[in-house]
C-alpha cells in the first residue's frame, strides 16, 4: 500500500508540476511569442480545455474499464505531449501541445482519486487523499520553482525532464499498480447518464458549484501572480519561482496537517473557516509593500486550501460508491474548466483594473459564494437525513 501511495504522489506531483508550470512562464512566453498579456493566458487555459473536455469521457469509460490500463494510456499520452512543448515555435504549437497534455492527463489523475477509496479503509480516505493532493502541493513547493529556475537558462528544459518523468512513472504503474475490475457492470448504458444520475442529486449540484467557486477564484489569482510580481516588482523568472516556494509550501504543509484541524474543528468547519481566510487574504495581498509580506501571505492563503483541498475531493467521492471514475472525472472538469475561466477572467479584470486589485476581489467575492454553497449543501443534507 505504501508503495502504491508513494506512486499516487508522484503521479500527482509531475503532473501538478506540468500544470502549474506554465503560469510562472507566461512572461518569458509572452516575449518568446510576441503575444499580448491576454493572449498568453490562453496557454493556461489550453490545457485545461482539453482536460475538461476529455474527463467527461475518461470518467465513465474508467468505470467500465480496467482502471490501470486507462491510467497507462493516460501518463504514456502525457509524456509524449509535455515533451512536444519543448518544440514549440509558436503560440498556436504550444497551445495544441498543452492541449494534448491536458487531454491525456485527463485519463490519469482521476484514476488516483477514484481508487484510493477502494485501495484504503473509510477511516484513512481523507488522510489518503491528503497525500495524493500533497503531491501536488510539492509539486509548487520543489517542482513549479525548479522548473523556472531551469527555465532561466532555456524555457524548454522543464518540458523535456517532465516528459521524461513521466514516462518513468508508465514503467511504474506498470510494475506496482494493481488491476481494478470495473464498477459498472451495465457497459450499454449512456456515458453520459451516469452524470445526470450524479447531478439528480441535490446535495451533489451544489457540492461541485461550492467547488467550483472556490476554484474559479483560487486560478485566477494565481495564474497573473506571475504576471503582476513581474510588472510591479520587476522579478525575474527565478525571482518569481522564489515567491511559488512559499505557495507550495503553504499547500503541503495544510496537506499533511489538514487531518488534524479536521479533528480538531470538524469537516464544515474547517472547510468554512479555511475558505474565509482565503478570501481575506487575497484582498490583503494585493496591498502588501514588499516581497516578505506577499511571501507569508501566499504561504497562509495556500496552508488553508492545502487545508480544506482533501475534505473536499473526500466529499465529492462520498457521493456515489458505484461511479467514482465519473465523480473524479466531474471533479476534474470543475477543477479545469475552473481554471480556464478564471484565467481568461483575471485577464480582463488585470488589464481593465491595471493591476492585480480587480483579480484578487474577485477571488475574494467567489471564497463568499462559495462559503454560501457549503452552508446551503450543508441544510439540504441536513433536511435529507431528517425526512
Amino acid at each position: 500500500m505504501k508503495k502504491i501511495m508513494s506512486l499516487y504522489f508522484a503521479i500527482m506531483f509531475i503532473i501538478g508540476t506540468d500544470t502549474f508550470l506554465i503560469s510562472p512562464l507566461l512572461p518569458t512566453l509572452r516575449t518568446s511569442f510576441n503575444i499580448s498579456v491576454e493572449t498568453s493566458g490562453l496557454l493556461v487555459s489550453a490545457y485545461a480545455i482539453g482536460y475538461a473536455v476529455f474527463a467527461l469521457i475518461a470518467g465513465p469509460l474508467s468505470d467500465i474499464w480496467n482502471r490501470k490500463k486507462v491510467m497507462l494510456f493516460g501518463i504514456l499520452g502525457f509524456s509524449v505531449s509535455t515533451f512536444l512543448c519543448a518544440f514549440a515555435v509558436n503560440f498556436w504549437m504550444m497551445f495544441l501541445f498543452r492541449m494534448l497534455a491536458g487531454i491525456f492527463a485527463a485519463f490519469t489523475s482521476p484514476q488516483v482519486w477514484a481508487t484510493i477509496p477502494i485501495l484504503v479503509p473509510s477511516e484513512k480516505i481523507t488522510k489518503a487523499m491528503g497525500i495524493a493532493s500533497a503531491g501536488f502541493a510539492v509539486s509548487q513547493t520543489l517542482g513549479v520553482p525548479i522548473g523556472t529556475y531551469l527555465a532561466a537558462h532555456s524555457w524548454k528544459t522543464p518540458f523535456y525532464i517532465i516528459g521524461g518523468c513521466a514516462l518513468l512513472l508508465f514503467i511504474l504503474i506498470f510494475l506496482v499498480v494493481p488491476d481494478f475490475k470495473p464498477t459498472v457492470t451495465d457497459k450499454q448504458s449512456s456515458m453520459f447518464g451516469r452524470y445526470v444520475t450524479l447531478l439528480q442529486k441535490k446535495t451533489a449540484r451544489i457540492s461541485y458549484l461550492s467547488y467550483f467557486a472556490l476554484l474559479i477564484g483560487a486560478f485566477a489569482v494565481f495564474t497573473f501572480a506571475s504576471t503582476w510580481l513581474s510588472d510591479k516588482f520587476s522579478l525575474s523568472v527565478s525571482g518569481i519561482g522564489n515567491v511559488m516556494v512559499f505557495v507550495g509550501l503553504g499547500n503541503f504543509i495544510g496537506s499533511f496537517l489538514g487531518s488534524n484541524i479536521i479533528i480538531k474543528l470538524g469537516r464544515r468547519n474547517a472547510l468554512i473557516s479555511g475558505t474565509a481566510i482565503m478570501g481575506v487574504l487575497y484582498v490583503l495581498i494585493t496591498f502588501s509593500p514588499s516581497i516578505l509580506l506577499i511571501n507569508v501571505g501566499f504561504f497562509l492563503i495556500y496552508l488553508a486550501f492545502g487545508s480544506i483541498f482533501p475534505i473536499v475531493m473526500a466529499h465529492l467521492q462520498s457521493l456515489t460508491t458505484t461511479s467514482r471514475g465519473t465523480v473524479a472525472a466531474l471533479s476534474n472538469v470543475t477543477n479545469y474548466a475552473a481554471t480556464t475561466l478564471g484565467a481568461y477572467l483575471a485577464g480582463i479584470l488585470y488589464v481593465q483594473f491595471r493591476g492585480f486589485i480587480g483579480v484578487t476581489v474577485f477571488a475574494g467575492i467567489c471564497c463568499l459564494i462559495s462559503i454560501e454553497l457549503w452552508t446551503r449543501n450543508q441544510m439540504a443534507e441536513n433536511q435529507r437525513l431528517s425526512n
